[in-house]
């Protein structure tokens, strides 16, 4: 890294990118370094050199990007903010999931690699989140997260509040921030587990009382005024980059945002301005820019600087391959005996029957439906006698006691993969009375084909961590999407060893799959097959379950498992 962000005592090589910026004078983007950008990190230092005085500009408004030149909405916010609002970002190129499970786990069941994490420092409404959402857009990955500090100022007490109040508490200084829950909130997504994250409101000066959660990703961008003042979060951090803005710019800024969207007087601002911002930005932030491994001016507005990031990120991705290994998948567990976790439903006569009836491509749709749920029903009740069970005692009404079982455990929770995992759901309520229900979306990327989870549509009971679930899904070929399944679960806390996979056809690449990465999960069916072919499709199988179940015409490129679930 260059030894001095002063352009006048950088001695390191330069080369200029002239560009021009809005009426200002022209002006050249000096960057050192720039042959050794393809490294694994980007070091030198970027600063910005100008041609002219800039004595034409008549105001300061005319330094600020008005919306219809830089194409974005104003930030409106008055509660921070760890992810966009929806859970996704839609490009011209494709959908961004920030606040979506990577999809990229080994045979094992566990993440391959560490997230990239992208530290953004700068003063307050330097445009830290601008220049996020810019890269997020740039790197046309399907898989981001987007961490506010802001979401982590400490909790005030009612002295502090009252402080908070009349503009006399310091919200720009380290002690506001809560560096612990910071720290490890951020190492946890590193790590690709789901985190707690706490949502400040800016009126109220306090956290509300609802979380939300976010799950690890494939890039993780971190912001806030402070991200590179503590020593255990630049540890965490991969890339830092430092959105260098000119001071009023800055304060014309956070006029604008604290007066029209957190309710503050204009009094109020500037006095908050001149005793806690300026001074906090001088003595905290501004030190903070040696460590940058880019400093770059202007925040977003200046996309030499995002595009060079942008590739720099990329060759990370690349070398770190986050993607499903399917080869591994498929070859890891060949002529191997099936897990004594496996369960299969006896195979008499009458069940041997109904496969018969609906693996059968003449069979009716309303015939496929009737025999399905027969099948069903008996699944699960078989699954149901793997529950925990304890002696208890009645009195029939003959006065006399009978030694009977109950269900040992706090609740029974059924979670379905959809959409054909769905089809389960009336089989598990006719024998489970009031039992909760959940359901997770598991879509196939057209372009990757790799199996995407979209937590837009993931949706589970409350206090799921105690239930013993019934993970519920018709068809299972390689067991990606119930390895992701199951993940989801995990990271919602739910134990192993609580967790049920009942399907009514599995291939035994998928039996193999999901009992070595979860050699604690039950796993119970009606029938295996043993081949999947090149196309990953159970042979013989069943014909592509949703389709037939549903009665909606399949893709040329159909599979064993329903369309919203890929067969992988």
């Amino acid at each position: 890294m260059c030894c001095t962000t002063n352009a006048a005592e950088c001695a390191c090589p330069t080369y200029e990118i002239t560009l021009k910026w809005w009426k200002s004078p022209w002006w050249s983007l000096r960057m050192s370094s720039l042959p050794n950008y393809s490294g694994a990190r980007i070091s030198g230092c970027w600063t910005l050199t100008s041609d002219g005085c800039g004595a034409g500009d008549d105001s300061l408004d005319r330094l600020l990007p008005s919306v219809s030149t830089t194409g974005l909405s104003p930030r409106k916010r008055t509660t921070s903010q760890c992810k966009s609002e929806p859970p996704l970002l839609r490009t011209s190129k494709r959908t961004i999931y920030t606040a979506g499970r990577p999809p990229w786990y080994n045979e094992h069941g566990t993440q391959s690699k560490e997230a990239f994490v992208i530290g953004l420092c700068g003063g307050s409404a330097s445009g830290k989140t601008t220049v996020a959402r810019k890269i997020i857009e740039a790197l046309d990955v399907p898989w981001v997260v987007l961490l506010s500090m802001d979401s982590f100022y400490k909790v005030l007490s009612s002295e502090q509040q009252t402080r908070a109040a009349s503009n006399d508490y310091n919200f720009d200084h380290p002690d506001a921030f809560d560096f612990d829950l910071l720290t490890h909130t951020l190492r946890k997504l590193k790590q690709g587990k789901s985190v707690k994250i706490p949502v400040y409101d800016f009126t109220t000066h306090g956290r509300q009382k609802e979380w939300k959660t976010v799950y690890g990703a494939s890039v993780i961008i971190f912001e806030g005024i402070m991200a590179f003042v503590d020593k255990e979060l630049l540890q965490l951090l991969d890339m830092k980059i430092f959105v260098d803005t000119d001071s009023d710019i800055r304060l014309v800024r956070r006029l604008r945002r604290d007066i029209t969207e957190r309710g503050r007087d204009i009094e109020g601002v500037i006095k908050q301005y001149n005793k806690f911002v300026k001074p906090a930005f001088e003595q905290y932030i501004e030190p903070t820019m040696r460590l940058a491994d880019i400093v770059v001016p202007r925040g977003g507005g200046n996309m030499v600087a995002i595009d060079l990031i942008v590739q720099h990120v990329h060759s990370q991705l690349e070398e770190r391959k986050l993607r499903w290994d399917m080869a591994a998948l498929a070859s890891a567990h060949q002529a191997q005996p099936l897990p004594q976790t496996l369960s299969v439903l006896e195979s008499t006569p009458q069940v041997k029957g109904m496969h018969t009836i609906i693996r059968n491509k003449e069979t009716s749709r309303d015939e496929f439906i009737f025999y399905s749920k027969r099948l069903m029903r008996l699944l699960i009740e078989r699954a149901l006698s793997f529950l925990p069970s304890q002696r208890h005692v009645v009195q029939t009404p003959q006065g006399e006691d009978y030694e009977g079982r109950t269900f040992h455990g706090k609740r029974i929770t059924g979670v379905s993969i959809l959409r054909a995992g769905e089809t389960m759901e009336p089989a598990l309520r006719a024998v489970c009375k009031d039992v909760r229900i959940g359901k997770i979306l598991i879509q196939t990327n057209q372009d990757t084909g790799e199996p995407e989870v979209q937590l837009h549509y993931l949706r589970l009971p409350k206090d799921i961590s105690e239930d013993h679930v019934i993970l519920m899904d018709c068809t299972v070929s390689t067991g990606a999407a119930a390895m992701m399944a199951v993940r989801v679960l995990l990271d919602h806390d739910v134990q192993e060893d609580k967790i049920l996979l009942v399907s009514l056809l599995m291939a035994e690449m998928g039996v193999h799959s999901v009992a070595y990465a979860f050699p604690q999960v039950k796993i119970i069916t009606t029938a295996v097959d043993k081949k999947v072919n090149d196309l990953f499709h159970i042979i013989p199988g069943i014909g592509n379950f949703g389709d037939r179940y549903f009665g909606t015409d399949a893709p040329p490129d159909w599979s064993d498992d329903e369309i919203d679930e890929p067969s992988y």
